[in-house]
């Protein structure tokens, strides 16, 4: 056998062995938010959109805005009514001093002005109410109602993304627990993203459950695991849905620094 056939045969094994060889996948995770929903009081139409998907926002920015016909009506009436309640007021306060008039009608007339004030102030909040303005900065992640569709009480017309809000979820195993800790520095790696990126754990289930069906892995299916969050050190780098593997840092077990 000639030397380059043996060197080809040792080629080949080599790379066969390197193929059998196992490469740690980390944990396999994904990337979530705590979204900011923005909604209205009261149900209505969507007359105005002043926001894109993607669009970055500050706190107090212009969103949106819902037909106001009806808050505009009631507060003409409670207007009117806080008019006459005023009259009724200034006559009963001038009987008042003459002597002509009792305490009990100038009572009766001030209950009813501060009523009357009191119905003006809430038509305005309500009034007011039918424009949504940014509650945080972020991203506007998906608008839910556009231009022209009724969108109910409660209902958020747009969400937003704080960067803050971004967090990494992943699944582990009762023996794999030691391995992490509240605070914890965690590499993580995804696909065609930054090699340096890092997230710090904040939080670590205390009672099991069963391993969701997100996580694929034939060997992790129908075992008990604990759930992890940890947040992103640069959350612009992430997208939510994004699959994510994590990888603990090397650091001395729990129970050996206690």
């Amino acid at each position: 056998m000639s030397l380059w056939r043996h060197i080809a045969i040792l080629a080949l094994a080599a790379a066969l062995v390197g193929c059998n060889e196992k490469r740690d996948p980390g944990y396999q995770g994904w990337v979530e938010a705590d979204m900011i929903f923005v909604s209205p009081d009261e149900s209505g139409r969507v007359t105005k959109l002043d926001v894109r998907e993607g669009d970055e926002v500050k706190v107090g920015d212009h969103l949106y805005a819902v037909d106001d016909d009806l808050q505009q009506a009631d507060l003409n009436q409670n207007k009117a009514t806080l008019a006459n309640a005023q009259q009724t007021y200034d006559r009963a306060a001038a009987l008042s001093k003459t002597g002509a008039g009792t305490q009990a009608t100038l009572d009766s007339a001030v209950s009813s002005l501060r009523v009357a004030e009191a119905r003006v102030v809430s038509s305005q909040t309500r009034l007011a109410r039918r424009s949504g303005f940014a509650p945080v900065a972020g991203i506007v992640q998906q608008i839910y109602f556009r231009e022209g569709e009724m969108v109910a009480a409660g209902r958020p017309v747009l969400s937003i993304m704080p960067p803050g809000n971004m967090k990494l979820r992943f699944y582990v195993s009762e023996t794999d627990l030691p391995k992490f800790a509240i605070g914890d520095e965690v590499r993580v790696t995804c696909d065609n993203c930054a090699a340096d990126l890092t997230a710090r754990v904040y939080f670590i289930a205390t009672s099991a459950e069963y391993t969701p069906p997100v996580i694929y892995s034939l060997d992790e299916r129908n075992k008990l695991v604990y759930l992890i969050q940890s947040r992103p050190a640069k959350p612009d780098a992430l997208r939510v849905g994004q699959p994510v593997s994590i990888y603990p840092s090397a650091k001395t077990p729990v129970a050996d620094r206690r």
